[in-house]
């Protein structure tokens, strides 16, 4: 799940570096994601996962990292206790 996870903040996150530079924890905001990109990001991520992020789940905090989106996603997954 995380390489998918990175290919997309790849292609829809407009950071300046590639995959190779984006660890589990690094700030995607601080690395030049912007707002925009993030709901691209969303868009992409739901698409790709079949799943929907609720409202509550619509903050910078669920977006920050890879690690972050994993556990979110993860969260959401058809099948998980959380689902």
């Amino acid at each position: 799940m995380m390489e998918k996870i990175r290919e997309l903040i790849v292609a829809h996150a407009g950071l300046p570096q590639g995959a190779e530079a984006i660890a589990d924890d690094t700030d995607l905001y601080r690395a030049g994601m912007k707002s925009f990109a993030s709901v691209q990001l969303m868009l992409a991520l739901e698409e790709t996962f079949e799943i929907e992020f609720p409202e509550e789940m619509l903050n910078r905090a669920t977006f920050r990292s890879a690690g972050a989106i994993a556990r979110a996603v993860e969260a959401l997954s058809p099948g998980s206790m959380a689902a």
